[in-house]
């Protein structure tokens, strides 16, 4: 999905992607004789957006989908918001997490695993969250979310003339700050470790650490966000992307999903089609 450097989307018309809904005989040829291992993004993907991060909740229908899912196949929640936050949302402990786009790593049987870069940077985003609090209280709407490895800054909330001030301050902590980069977001920029690693380098890392980076698995990544195209990206060749939003948009994934209540359809039609 293509964006400018501010972070907003291309709006440019792009042809619709195919429907994992309706192709769905097509991906299952594609994992005909492979196990299916299935990664899902949070926001947007099996939680509804919402104005502000902590009301963005599954639902107990959702829940149970996965529940499913996860008897069946190995199962993922790729998020850029905190381990323990996602991980307490979701509530199944049989499936892996990776919080802060994949600078943290946890999952059963004690998996946990930390990106050493992301610890070298803690120092530097408490103070870069203490500025930049500092420099937004006065922005009606503005929210400044604190996570282990990732400050991210909503303005959805923020009136229109006022966004530029929000970027404003991200820009500048960047520049104050090398050791991070920026990436953008719906309605929000994040600042984290600046390194090459990604929702993609997350998947890749956890197909490893699972002992699934084969030709007999078929991974699937599903996201809504600019950050999931690394993920889609990371999986052409070896498995496939599916974005989840109504928008017809430039995009590395194959297949796409109006919404979080296609997802959940999606998930239930694909179920009895996995296996461990």
């Amino acid at each position: 999905m293509a964006g400018t450097g501010s972070g907003f989307v291309d709006q440019t018309p792009h042809p619709p992607l195919p429907s994992a809904l309706a192709n769905l005989q097509e991906i299952l040829q594609l994992g005909r004789g492979r196990q299916l291992v299935v990664f899902l993004d949070y926001d947007g993907t099996i939680a509804p957006i919402t104005p502000t991060p902590d009301s963005a909740l599954i639902t107990p229908e959702m829940h149970r989908a996965m529940l499913r899912l996860a008897a069946k196949c190995t199962v993922g929640v790729i998020s850029g918001r905190d381990l323990p936050d996602v991980r307490q949302r979701v509530n199944i402990d049989s499936i892996v997490y990776a919080g802060s786009h994949g600078f943290e790593i946890g999952g059963p049987k004690g998996l946990h695993v930390e990106q050493p870069i992301g610890i070298q940077c803690l120092p530097t985003l408490d103070l870069t969250h203490q500025e930049i609090s500092r420099q937004l209280a006065e922005v009606k709407g503005a929210i400044v979310e604190r996570k282990r490895f990732v400050i991210t800054v909503h303005y959805r909330l923020v009136a229109e003339q006022e966004v530029t001030l929000v970027e404003a301050a991200v820009d500048q902590a960047i520049h104050r700050h090398p050791q991070l980069r920026k990436t953008a977001g719906k309605k929000m920029f994040e600042l984290l470790p600046n390194t090459d690693w990604n929702k993609g380098k997350a998947i890749l890392s956890l197909l490893d650490i699972l002992k699934m980076n084969s030709p007999e698995v078929l991974p699937i990544y599903l996201g809504d966000d600019t950050t999931d195209e690394d993920a889609f990206r990371a999986l052409q060749g070896i498995g496939l992307g599916i974005f989840v939003g109504e928008e017809a948009v430039e995009s590395a994934a194959g297949y796409g999903l109006r919404d979080w209540e296609e997802v959940r359809e999606f998930l239930l039609e694909l179920t009895p089609f996995c296996r461990i």
